[in-house]
């Protein structure tokens, strides 16, 4: 494939017959982004730790475990991909000696093997999910917050090492706080905060001092698919999110009213996390190379992503409960 195939914005046509391979596939972004790339015509090969839950149309499925070198690269030499979604990683705040481990077999071990492979095949151009935890240069005290933020920090790293010394083509994307319809972590802000509040219970959160930036999903999987195909983006690092902050409070506020409840949130019920601070996207180079900016405003993606929470509810009561009410 000619490298001038890839200039574009959207991804829109731009991937139709593609070869694509998905790390990932299973976790919050990968399915979201799974199902545009076949809605758009791609070729997907997905991966995923665990087996496939049953045949996905429009996909290969692939379980491999990418922390292991060899088989990282007897996938990417089968599937011989034209460009690489590497989401594949485990996703954890905790600031636990434990988390060390995992969070650098899933999120280090595996982008270098990811790397390794596709450099030594093809140098398709790979997009990595970033995290808004990196620090990010000009800190005053450059500093992770977390053994999973350090994992991210150091991939990203990489990244920029196999572009700059074997021109592998690579795009970092640091993404906010992506939210949506799909995802069910009851560690994650927003699916604990809906399931309380639709039952009917408190949620016990920390001050909600923190600011956040929420991003839709939707408009992460537009940033991906425009980052793979746009040009002068390869070997940089760019961050997604809406670049506005707002604190926790006010996101639970927003919740409660949408929810249509009088059920009060417990502020304070949890301690406020160690080394915890706003990371606020800086769009000032991620809007112009990209031509993307978040579309989803946040009280119409807390609302879809209620709605989604409601539906799934009611498709899971029994028959004659759904009668009655």
């Amino acid at each position: 494939m000619t490298q001038d195939r890839w200039v574009g914005t959207s991804g829109t046509g731009v991937l139709l017959g593609s070869t694509v391979l998905v790390t990932g596939a299973h976790g919050f972004i990968g399915l979201h982004l799974v199902k545009r790339l076949v809605d758009l015509g791609a070729q997907v090969h997905a991966t995923s730790r665990r087996p496939p839950a049953g045949p996905s149309a429009g996909t290969t499925s692939w379980q491999v475990d990418l922390a292991d070198a060899d088989a990282a690269d007897e996938l990417v030499r089968a599937v011989r991909p034209e460009v690489v979604f590497h989401l594949a990683g485990q996703t954890s705040g905790s600031r636990d000696v434990d988390a060390v481990p995992p969070t650098f077999a899933s999120n280090l071990a595996s982008t270098v093997n990811v790397l390794t492979a596709a450099t030594r095949v093809g140098r398709p151009r790979i997009v990595l999910a970033g995290s808004m935890e990196e620090p990010h240069p000009g800190e005053v005290r450059m500093r992770a917050s977390s053994p999973y933020a350090v994992s991210k920090w150091a991939s990203a790293a990489y990244a920029r090492l196999f572009h700059d010394m074997w021109s592998q083509p690579t795009v970092v994307l640091r993404v906010a706080m992506a939210y949506g319809p799909g995802r069910q972590d009851e560690s994650k802000l927003v699916p604990h905060v809906i399931n309380c509040l639709l039952d009917g219970r408190a949620p016990e959160l920390t001050s909600g001092t923190r600011q956040i930036d929420w991003v839709y999903i939707d408009d992460v999987v537009d940033a991906f698919l425009a980052a793979a195909c746009a040009a002068s983006v390869e070997g940089r690092s760019l961050d997604i999110g809406s670049g506005e902050p707002v604190d926790i409070r006010q996101t639970v506020t927003m919740l409660r009213q949408i929810i249509g409840t009088d059920v009060p949130a417990r502020f304070g019920a949890l301690p406020n996390r160690e080394y915890d601070s706003a990371r606020i996207a800086d769009l000032s180079e991620s809007g112009p190379l990209l031509g993307w900016s978040a579309r989803v405003g946040l009280v119409e993606g807390l609302t879809r992503t209620v709605d989604w929470f409601r539906a799934r509810r009611e498709q899971n009561e029994p028959t004659a409960v759904r009668r009655q009410g």
